[in-house]
């Protein structure tokens, strides 16, 4: 169990930690999410891993014929649903095995204050919520790797007392900037689930052209 006192890390780092194309990487990431150092690509990571292990091991029961296998599959498969990860409909056990660091970091509170237009750039997304600027389901959060369920994230929203609620506040996005940030943010992520997705045909040995996927 352990001491109380003292919690266990929950995440797991790296075991070779001196590896220049996976520094590279996490590099890329930290500054796409706008994260304050590599842990928390660690444990979206950590995360990411868990649920593909419990996927691969129901997908190795249900082939038994396993009752209890269907449950957890069906739980499993809801919780991915309710974090926005999966669709609520249609999911399958192959679709979480499908799943990216990036779907997982994308669900931050972080990320989805910038994409709600809520702050001009992702970084100052972290400070609205370290400041205590936004609200989730009426309450103030202040933690930028909250998991914003699919439920929550309409809730989304400026804290009543901050200033940021004037339209007029000089450091608000306006209208034409939130427009500007959504379009090139479909657009990098359209780009980089193609580069993926090319990365993953090239391991399995299949020659894809540029613009094929």
């Amino acid at each position: 169990m352990g001491d109380p006192k003292f919690s266990r890390r929950s995440y797991d780092t790296p075991s070779h930690p001196w590896q220049a194309e996976r520094i590279k990487a996490e590099v890329e990431v930290v500054r796409e999410f706008g994260l304050k150092n590599k842990t928390e690509v660690w444990k979206a990571q950590t995360i990411l891993r868990n649920f593909r292990k419990q996927s691969r091991d129901l997908q190795a029961r249900l082939r038994t014929g396993d009752d209890q296998a269907k449950k957890e599959s069906d739980a499993l498969l809801t919780k991915c649903a309710r974090m926005g990860l999966l669709p609520v409909v249609g999911a399958t056990l192959n679709d979480v095995l499908g799943l990216k660091e990036g779907n997982i970091l994308s669900r931050r509170l972080q990320t989805v204050v910038f994409n709600k237009g809520l702050s001009s750039t992702v970084k100052q997304a972290r400070q609205l919520i370290i400041h205590g600027h936004i609200y989730v389901n009426g309450h103030k959060v202040t933690v930028p790797g909250y998991i914003v369920s699919r439920e929550e994230e309409p809730s989304v929203e400026y804290n009543i007392a901050s200033p940021f609620t004037d339209e007029m506040h000089p450091m608000r996005a306006s209208t034409e900037q939130v427009a500007a940030m959504a379009a090139a943010k479909a657009e990098e992520f359209a780009r980089s689930q193609a580069a993926i997705a090319k990365a993953d045909a090239e391991e399995a040995g299949i020659t894809v052209e540029d613009g094929e996927i």
